[in-house]
Order: structure tokens, then sequence, then C-alpha cells
């Protein structure tokens, strides 16, 4: 089964969250789908990390290894029902992104973000319990 996986669960295996051995489990033989923009969105996540004193640079190298060892397939969005979600649920687009792949790829959203998940669920797609 394909699932769409966002960064806030990506970040919390890459880091060692609480959550981090139940992602495991639930995504362990299925493939990892998402937005080609979810680099960037790992890269502010860690800029946002610094912010906080929350981890080094040497620990983003470290993170950035270990997100690149996660296998995750890009697919394409369609950009103008990204956008037309995004102003429907009143979203930012990177969000809508994940939503529009889920609802194009009839896959699960897996997110620790609770707005992501209440949109997702909010428009049918289903969020997967972690």
């Amino acid at each position: 089964m394909d699932i769409v996986i966002d960064t806030s669960a990506l970040i919390a295996v890459i880091v060692g969250e609480p959550e981090r051995s139940k992602i495991i489990t639930i995504t362990a033989g299925n493939t990892l789908i998402g937005p080609g923009s979810i680099p960037w969105e790992i890269g502010n996540a860690f800029s946002a990390m610094f912010k906080q004193d929350r981890i080094t640079l040497d620990d983003a190298r470290k993170g950035l290894k270990i997100f690149q060892s996660i296998p995750l397939r890009y697919v394409e969005i369609d950009i103008p029902n990204a956008l037309r979600l995004s102003k429907e649920i009143k979203m930012y687009a990177y969000d809508a992104y994940l939503l529009d792949c889920a609802k194009r790829y009839k896959s699960p959203l897996l997110t620790l973000d609770v707005k992501l998940k209440s949109a997702a669920q909010s428009i049918n797609i289903e969020a997967l319990e972690v």
C-alpha cells in the first residue's frame, strides 16, 4: 500500500521522537510517497530546530543522512487542485500538496500534525493513527 507521509512524521523518525517506533511499524512493508517539496520542508524543520537550539549543524547533517536513507517516492501533484484545497481549507500550499497526493493516489496520510489530520478527514482522506 502507498502511504503519503508528511514532514512531521519523518522528523519524528529522524530525531528519535517518542512516535518513532510506531511510525516505523505502521510504514513497514509499505511504499512511502509524497510531493517533491518534502526535502525542502525537512530543511525548514531543521532550521526551526536551530532557532530553538534543539540541534546543532552536525545533528542536522546526521539527520539528513537518515532522511536520505528513507525510501520515499516523490509523486507529481496537481498544483491548481492543491491551491483550490489551500483556499477552501485555509491551509498552506505545502499541506495542500500532501492532501492532493493522498486524494490522487487514493492513499492514507500519515501525519503528526493535528490540523492537517483534521483537514484530511474533512475531505474523506484516511489519516493513520500514530
